[in-house]
């Protein structure tokens, strides 16, 4: 028996991250590939696996620690097969960490991007001289940093009160506040964020009883950046629908080769395809609008976010290189992903990368709905349940099957003809699948 200490792995462009679960004790018996914490971002969740068999002896971390990569967790004492792999590994990683002196002294200056001046709007706060420590003007994780430059917030003038001094979103939020309720007494109204007017507060149990419920994590996190993405992004909602009647029976066709290949096939794929085509052919819906807003920046891949509804809210796992994949290759990362999805297991690297979006009710119902567009994308599509619907053919009514869609889209990159043309293409690709080979 050899006792191995483990650390946290590679877990993405994220200075530290928050344990929410401490899976495992000390007499713990765990195998290879057990979870033994649970790390939380301010975009997923992921589970950290032991790299070993063997029994816990020791745990170094609780609910409510901050760990980055490399940090020690805990120790195990492994059983002899793996106590023989141990030697190996830590020998792979050895070089990397005699590099890591070197690496550290540029580490010591922010980057010159970050030392921007204060914004007009967000005057300087003075900060308590202990607020930071090790040299550094300030310490926030790279989401915290983009947040505030979409703000236009100089983390200079923020104090944070995360661990070390770290500044937190909230931290963020907080001074913007402070700063607009100052702005709001000198004018003697009330107002919100950015200047806009706030909600009035009422107290509602004088109307009757009433229950106060939290939202859950998911929400409040996506809440805030639909709520940025809604007032930053001049949206526009293109409605349109589309015959799927020969797409349908194609589809229902290939059930029997679907369930050969371990796959479930849902029109959603065909629309993934149709969508990457139209794409290809209008490359403004592929892109992003640069920061300073003067010019787009074309995506020349295809990968395609999806909203998947899951008992803690709505998430947003994207499908790699979507124009390389057949049907079944898509079905089968949907399944995969939408499992991961629903077991809160989806990791940063499983929601990052998006170009355009897809948001389905057609399983639930509904007509038609204006999707907000998941910024720094410039444009998502929202689908709705297809009905029958008698539809003239020139001679005669007959039953055809109509899905009705709607494309969100950021004005600032899309005009309202392009909006258009880009519907209709989508439509009739799913009319006739024929044309997605052309």
């Amino acid at each position: 028996m050899a006792t191995q200490q483990i650390n946290i792995p590679d877990i993405g462009d994220f200075d530290s991250v928050e344990v929410i679960e401490v899976l495992v004790a000390e007499g713990d018996v765990v195998a290879v590939d057990d979870s033994l914490v649970t790390l939380e971002s301010d975009k997923a969740t992921m589970e950290i696996p032991s790299p070993v068999s063997g029994k816990v002896t020791k745990v170094t971390v609780k609910v409510g620690d901050s760990v980055a990569e490399g940090d020690y967790i805990l120790d195990i004492e492994a059983d002899e097969a793996a106590a023989e792999e141990a030697p190996k590994a830590d020998a792979k990683k050895e070089e990397p960490a005699k590099e890591a002196p070197k690496a550290a002294a540029p580490a010591e200056k922010p980057a010159p991007q970050e030392t921007k001046a204060p914004a007009p709007n967000v005057p300087p706060v003075p900060k308590p001289v202990n607020a930071q420590s090790m040299g550094a003007a300030y310490h926030a994780s790279p989401s915290v940093r983009a947040f505030a430059r979409k703000l236009g917030v100089d983390l200079n003038a923020v104090t944070g009160t995360g661990p070390k001094g770290r500044i937190q979103q909230n931290d963020v939020e907080a001074m913007i506040k402070s700063v607009m309720q100052g702005s709001a007494a000198a004018s003697g109204q009330p107002q919100g964020g950015a200047g806009i007017p706030s909600v009035p507060e009422i107290d509602f149990s004088q109307f009757g009883e009433t229950e106060t419920v939290e939202l859950g994590r998911i929400k409040k996190i996506s809440g805030k950046f639909l709520q940025t993405s809604w007032l930053n992004v001049p949206h526009v909602t293109q409605f349109d629908e589309s015959d799927i009647t020969e797409m349908d029976a194609f589809r229902k066709s290939m059930k029997a080769q679907a369930e050969k290949a371990g796959v479930k096939l849902t029109p959603l794929v065909f629309v993934m395809k149709a969508v990457v085509k139209a794409l290809q052919e209008f490359p403004n819906f592929n892109a992003s609008l640069s920061p300073d807003g003067q010019s787009i920046i074309k995506k020349h891949y295809y990968n395609i976010g999806v909203a998947v509804d899951t008992p803690n809210g709505l998430v947003v796992p994207v499908v790699r290189d979507v124009d390389q994949k057949g049907i079944f290759d898509l079905s089968k990362d949907l399944m995969e992903l939408s499992a991961k999805a629903r077991d809160g297991k989806l990791t940063p690297a499983d929601m990052s990368g998006g170009c355009f979006t897809i948001s389905s009710l057609g399983g639930i119902g509904g007509t038609q709905f204006t999707p907000i567009v998941n910024a720094p994308e410039v444009a998502i599509m929202g689908l709705s349940k297809a009905k029958m619907q008698p539809v003239w053919n020139g001679a005669e009514f007959e039953p055809r099957l109509v899905m009705p869609f709607s494309v969100s889209y950021d004005h600032r990159v899309i005009d309202g003809a392009e909006g258009v043309r880009f519907t209709t293409t989508v439509g009739q690709y799913l009319t006739d699948l024929r044309q997605l080979i052309l």
